[in-house]
C-alpha cells in the first residue's frame, strides 16, 4: 500500500480513484464493510482504492483533552488498512489551515483537483468542512457538478448494535475483551517498539519491556494478563501495566510488559501486546516493597489464568 502525506501537483493520483474518508480508528468490522465496498467499486472502474485519513484525528485537534481514547496509532492503522488490500493511503496533517476550509472548497481542492475521485464511498453520517457544515447532501450536489458518484454505506450492525469505534471503546472500558474482539474481528492489541526505560522493573526483580504507546490517550489503564507476539514464532504470556507508575511519581503514560519466563535482550524489536483479562487498576503503594509484593501476586494471578485455559 502506497502512503502519501501531501497532495500537491507532483503527486496527484493519475487517472483518478475510488475513495473513502474517515478516522478508521481500530479498523473494526464496520470499517471493513466500507472497505469491501470501496474495493468492489474500484475493481468495477479499474481504478485504485484510496483511503483518506487525518493526523491528528479532527477531534484530537479541536478537543485534545476530551477527545475519545485512541484505539490505534498511525502505524497500527497503516498496517491494518494494508492488510485489507487498499492501494493507497493518504494521510494529511489536520491543522488550522485545513480546519478553516469550507465544505465546498474541501471537496474541490481534495476530492476533485488533488485526488480525481470518480466515486466516493461514505457513511450517511459523514460530516466535513469548516464547522462540519458539509454532509452527504453537499457531496451529492457537488458530485453532480464535478462528475463523481456518491455511494452511501449503511451502518454495520451486530446483535442489534451499530458497530463503531465508540462501541469498541466501551467494551474495552468494561474489560469485555471478548466483545471487543467480536466487534474488531480480532483480539485487541497494542503494537510498538521496545525501548530503553529507567530499569525500574529490573530493580524490582521483574524486568519489563517498555513499549512506546504513540498516542495521547490509550483506551486501557491498569494491569492485564496478555500475550506478546513478535519475538520469533513463539507466543509469550505476560503481565502488562498501562499507567504512570505513581510509586515513582511518574506522569507519562507507559506500557510495560513483564514477559513470563523470558530473559533475552529484545530492545528495538517491534511487538504486539494482546490483551486478555483485566487484573486490577493502577494503585499507589506506600513503599517499593509493597509494589514488589503486588507485582508477584499479579504474576501468580496471570499464571493461574493461563493454566486454567480461560484465556482461550
Amino acid at each position: 500500500m502506497d502512503l502519501l502525506h501531501t497532495l500537491g501537483k507532483s503527486n496527484v493520483i493519475p487517472g483518478g480513484c475510488v475513495a473513502t474518508v474517515g478516522n478508521f480508528d481500530g479498523v473494526h468490522r464496520g470499517h471493513r464493510a466500507v472497505l469491501a465496498q470501496l474495493q468492489h467499486h474500484a475493481r468495477e472502474l479499474g481504478l485504485p482504492s484510496v483511503v483518506l485519513i487525518f493526523e491528528p484525528q479532527p477531534l484530537e485537534y479541536f478537543q485534545p483533552e476530551s477527545a475519545p481514547t485512541r484505539l490505534s496509532n498511525f502505524r497500527e492503522k497503516f498496517s491494518l488498512l494494508a492488510g485489507e488490500g487498499i492501494d493507497k493511503l493518504v494521510c494529511l496533517r489536520f491543522q488550522a489551515s485545513l480546519a478553516a476550509v469550507s465544505a465546498e472548497e474541501f471537496v474541490q481542492r481534495l476530492f476533485v483537483e488533488a485526488m480525481g475521485i470518480r466515486r466516493i464511498i461514505i457513511g450517511d453520517d459523514f460530516r466535513f468542512g469548516q464547522n462540519r457544515e458539509g454532509d452527504i447532501q453537499t457531496l451529492r450536489r457537488m458530485g453532480r457538478q464535478a462528475g463523481f458518484d456518491v455511494i452511501p454505506v449503511d451502518s454495520f450492525s451486530m446483535k442489534g448494535e451499530r458497530v463503531s469505534s465508540s462501541l469498541v471503546r466501551q467494551a474495552l472500558s468494561e474489560h469485555d475483551f471478548r466483545k471487543a474482539a467480536s466487534l474488531l474481528g480480532r483480539p485487541y492489541r497494542i503494537c510498538g517498539r521496545i525501548r530503553h526505560g529507567d530499569k525500574r522493573g529490573r530493580q524490582l526483580g521483574f524486568p519489563t519491556a517498555n513499549i512506546a504507546l504513540n498516542r495521547n490517550r490509550p483506551p486501557l489503564h491498569g494491569v492485564y494478563a496478555v500475550y506478546v507476539r513478535g519475538l520469533g514464532e513463539t507466543r509469550y504470556e505476560g503481565v502488562a501495566n498501562i499507567g504512570t507508575r505513581p510509586v515513582f511519581d511518574g506522569e507519562q503514560l507507559l506500557l510495560e510488559v513483564h514477559i513470563l519466563d523470558y530473559s533475552d535482550d529484545i530492545y528495538g524489536q517491534h511487538v504486539e501486546v494482546e490483551f486478555l483479562q483485566y487484573l486490577r487498576g493502577e494503585q499507589k503503594f506506600a513503599s517499593v516493597d509493597e509494589l514488589r509484593s503486588q507485582i508477584a501476586r499479579d504474576i501468580n494471578d496471570a499464571k493461574a489464568l493461563f493454566a486454567s485455559g480461560k484465556d482461550k
